[in-house]
């Protein structure tokens, strides 16, 4: 015999992979996006789904302008990931970016760059290719991301077919019924210089000046018959309270509610009018003390009138206030009596107009800069948040002021430069949400609806799915409570409302749904810049011209996106979608925002929901529930972590957060998350490589045929996998990376996995026992790669590119796994509890030095008579389930393990203690298994 010592360690099974246990993601991720971009896998995606049902989540437009921030990075992630899963699961999954382009943030941009005096033309010009630059930016950081999608044709909302079709959504909108034009207060702001919808407010606080100002009696005898008095003492006042006093000069009503009762009250300042509940909190204010005189309903003290409260100190201001009853005045706070200026409040300027002030007598002094008109007496030319002291200045000189104070309170702000805005009425352009009221242009509703646009958008979300359901609720009460939305803008960068307005009527040209074709084959052609560049004598003919003005106003941005159902999915993206789209997935401030403009223009047009869903995700956060902000320094930028971690740790974070509320990020959030991937990755890489050698055509084992054990594993991945499959259904990935996780570490590390080693490693290369493992490793490896390629898109296609056929991990289906057999889960999940429950004993024995491994331990076990007889099916296999060298059961009660430690000799090549080591001469320091499964026929394993 030779006296060399034989290697027995190359005699192992050992793994092997090219896959590396280092992910080096910052490195290698890039070469992946690359790779799929030069070989046009998303092309490749949609070829191998021809003819396949759609699956068409619709992207909601970032705004082309900054570098993306890690918000835009949940939300492209969420969106992929969807895609992704619906890929896998067989569909047509359609993603195609898009970008909006319009709109004040670019024009403001260009402003700053090159000064407020530039052309309309030249700022158009400036602001597409200030956009065309910013959306090269933004993409190269989503593909960077693994995003995959239709990035060399995504839609922008700047291009000239969707301009033009803009245009021609407008029309069906008008050809329905639902555009006006008229006179009503709108969301105003000075910064912008331009109208607001309701989705570019914000509310935030403001510290505010109250008022309360008195109103003198024009009429004391009435006023003292209205009480059932015969006259009145002293002079009488009508108190209001208010927190605008700059809109005091423009005051051209009192508002009192009808079933409320008012009280006089005798005062050593006069009389005072007042809500009765009201007067104690009032006189206490006003630091008087008084009687009350009579009391009446608010309703018997119309149609009184007022004196303006500057009705003596300039003759600017000599008018009437008479009293209007309305309901919104009420004794909530302040006095019961309601000032009303109704060109800066939507429900003074609905009373008065209901009370016959002409739209034209509406005084309306504050112009679009945040000035008074020159005119304005006593306070002409001054900016109104400054004018606002003066006029309680002046109203104390003047003995009208009988209470001020400082107050902080919720007011609503402009969404891009934080700052206060005013209703203010202005001419504009309205899309209807009931009923038609004056002012309409009626005359072009040739298809008229038949239900307001209210009642229709309330029902189709009645027939939309929300995720999570609470965005139900949230979206009927903003639709439920919404005004008219104003459509137009008073700037430059955008798409044009194509309107001629005779000067004389105020009415549109009688040829306006012919010019609006007109003018939408015009942009189709040369884009928003041709039609500005038009006048009234080149569309309308010299002689038409001379009577008519052109409109230079815009369509408000959220229109744009709003219709981008239309123009993208019915037009310049109809082949690759579809009407209405799957899916719709933004943040939950979409609600107010696209997911309400694209509900309204959809159900405007076509009386449906431009979705079928909608999916709505939190904001980022950081580690401390606080906003992001670079004065905070708690920013994390999704550059800076894909440079260091790799965006595939952003992925799988942003897949492990529940998305229905905030996520949280930080450095020590995505440190849990970095080792959470390797676990995943490590994981992968020992199934890979453990079937290094196995090819599945010729080495796969029949599943009747395979070891107990083998078969229970493939049964507990088809149950994980019907689990993962729900999730997906319903967009959920949280719960998906959590019982990821669990799996690799419990069901395969803790488990399988640790009890098959000894069989991958010991038995024979070719043996039914290893090919059974590898079986059944193969076919866990295929179903994993899929559960993770829609979050780990990056690290499953690194394996894919050593383990798979084909040229895509993501042109793959979900792998087909035999149903789950219920009884074998039944039975080795009540296996596994039993092993648990024994591995307790034998890491107490470890803990204390007396074994070193649990190969080291002979365990005797008692367990009652349904146990035992589950146990011992196993027969001699048992001690390779609970991975110790001996196992003796008897029957009894209750689990009861006695160990010890062996007295057997550790075998040198599988390292149990076996008393046959040394069975065979020639290899004196191995067992009997092992030489049989060397030299001999092999061991027999049939359970595990």
């Amino acid at each position: 015999m030779s006296d060399t010592k034989p290697d027995y360690r190359s005699t192992l099974n050992l793994p092997d992979t090219p896959f590396p246990m280092r992910g080096d993601l910052p490195k290698r991720e890039a070469g992946w996006t690359q790779e799929w971009e030069d070989k046009g896998i998303y092309k490749k995606l949609r070829a191998a789904r021809c003819g396949a049902e759609k699956f068409v989540l619709h992207d909601g437009p970032p705004y082309a302008n900054g570098q993306i921030h890690i918000g835009h990075a949940v939300n492209k992630i969420l969106k992929d990931m969807i895609v992704k899963a619906r890929q896998l699961k067989g569909l047509d999954a359609i993603y195609v970016p898009g970008w909006d382009c319009h709109g004040l943030p670019i024009e403001n941009a260009i402003e700053k760059l090159y000064g407020r005096s530039l052309p309309r033309d030249e700022v158009q010009a400036k602001s597409r290719a200030f956009a065309t630059e910013q959306i090269a930016g933004q993409m190269a950081d989503f593909k960077r991301l693994g995003v995959l999608g239709e990035w060399d044709n995504p839609y922008r909302t700047m291009d000239f077919g969707n301009e033009a079709q803009e245009i021609r959504a407008l029309k069906r909108i008008m050809e329905r019924g639902f555009v006006y034009r008229g006179l009503k207060p709108v969301y105003w702001c000075f910064d912008c210089g331009s109208s607001l919808a309701e989705f570019e407010i914000e509310y935030a606080d403001k510290k505010s000046q109250t008022l309360d100002v008195g109103f003198k009696c024009a009429e004391p005898e009435k006023l003292a018959a209205a009480f059932g008095l015969e006259t009145l003492a002293k002079d009488a006042f009508a108190i209001i309270w208010t927190t605008t006093a700059w809109t005091i000069p423009a005051n051209q009503a009192l508002n009192l509610n009808p079933e409320l009762d008012y009280a006089l009250v005798d005062t050593e300042r006069g009389i005072l009018l007042l809500a009765a509940v009201l007067v104690e909190k009032c006189l206490e204010r006003f630091q008087l003390s008084g009687t009350v005189l009579a009391t009446t309903q608010g309703k018997n003290l119309a149609p009184l009138n007022f004196m303006h409260p500057f009705h003596d100190v300039d003759a600017g201001y000599r008018r009437l206030s008479p009293v209007f009853l309305a309901d919104y005045a009420t004794a909530d706070d302040g006095t019961g009596i309601v000032h009303s200026s109704p060109a800066y409040g939507v429900e003074d300027f609905n009373s008065c107009v209901a009370n016959g002030i002409a739209t034209d007598d509406i005084l309306n002094p504050v112009q679009g800069n945040g000035r008074y008109v020159d005119e304005l007496p006593l306070f002409g030319g001054l900016n109104i948040w400054k004018a606002a002291p003066l006029v309680i200045e002046k109203l104390a000189e003047h003995g009208r002021l009988f209470a001020t104070e400082t107050i902080t309170h919720s007011y609503p702000h402009c969404w891009r430069h934080k700052t206060p805005v005013i209703y203010r009425a202005a001419a504009q352009w309205f899309i209807r949400m009931d009923a038609e009221t004056a002012g309409t242009q009626g005359v072009f509703a040739s298809d008229k609806a038949e239900k307001t646009l209210r009642q229709l958008a309330l029902a189709a979300i009645d027939e939309t799915r929300f995720y999570p359901e609470n965005g139900k609720l949230r979206l009927q009460s903003m639709i439920a409570g919404r005004p008219d939305w104003c459509i137009s803008r008073q700037r430059n960068w955008g798409v044009p409302l194509p309107f001629f307005i005779h000067t004389a009527t105020g009415e549109l040209h009688p040829r306006t749904m012919e010019i609006m074709d007109q003018a939408a084959s015009m942009v189709e052609q040369s884009g928003v810049e041709a039609w500005s560049k038009v006048s009234a004598a080149d569309i309308l003919g010299a002689l038409d011209a001379e009577h008519y003005t052109k409109v230079n106003d815009i369509l408000d941005v959220w229109f744009d996106s709003g219709t981008t159902h239309d123009h993208v999915l019915r037009h310049s993206h109809a082949e690759q979608s579809a009407w209405p789209a799957d899916l719709y997935l933004e943040g939950h401030d979409q609600h107010r925002g696209w997911f309400h403009s694209s509900l309204l223009t959809a159900c405007a047009m076509y009386d449906h929901a431009p979705y079928k869903g909608l999916l709505t995700h939190g904001f980022t956060v950081d580690g401390k529930g606080r906003k992001m902000s670079k004065s905070e320094g708690n920013v994390v930028a999704p550059q800076a972590v894909s440079g260091k971690l790799g965006a595939e740790i952003i992925r799988l974070w942003c897949a492990s957060t529940d998305y229905s509320g905030d996520l949280a990020i930080d450095d020590k959030i995505l440190a849990r998350v970095v080792d959470a991937y390797r676990r995943i990755r490590n994981t992968l890489r020992f199934l890979m490589a453990n079937v290094s050698d196995f090819d599945p055509a010729l080495d796969a084992v029949p599943f009747g045929e395979m070891l107990e054990i083998d078969r229970y594993a493939l049964s507990r991945a088809a149950q994980l996998q019907a689990d993962i499959l729900a999730h997906y259904e319903v967009y959920e990935f949280h719960p998906v990376v959590s019982k990821l996780q669990i799996y690799c570490s419990e069901d395969l590390g803790s488990f399988y996995l640790d009890i098959l080693k000894d069989r991958l490693y010991t038995t024979g290369p070719k043996s039914l026992a290893r090919r059974s493992a590898q079986t059944a490793l193969h076919a866990i490896t295929h179903a994993m790669l899929r559960w993770m390629a829609p979050f780990l898109s990056f690290t499953a296609e690194e394996a894919w590119k050593i383990f798979g056929a084909s040229e895509s991990i993501f042109i793959e289906t979900y792998a087909e796994l035999p149903a789950p057999d219920e009884a074998l889960l039944a039975k080795w999940s009540r296996i596994r509890e039993v092993r648990d429950a024994v591995n307790k004993d034998i890491e107490a024995l470890r803990a204390d030095g007396k074994v070193g491994s649990s190969l080291q331990a002979n365990v005797a076990l008692q367990v009652n008579a349904d146990d035992h007889a589950l146990l011992a099916s196993l027969g001699d296999d048992l001690k390779f389930v609970f991975i110790t060298s001996a196992i003796d059961l008897v029957a009894g009660s209750a689990i009861q393990a006695s160990v010890s430690t062996s007295s057997a000799i550790k075998c040198e090549r599988c390292w149990h203690y076996r008393d046959d080591v040394g069975i065979d001469p020639d290899h004196p320091t191995i067992c009997g298994r092992c030489t049989s499964n060397l030299f001999g026929l092999g061991e027999d394993r049939k359970f595990a």
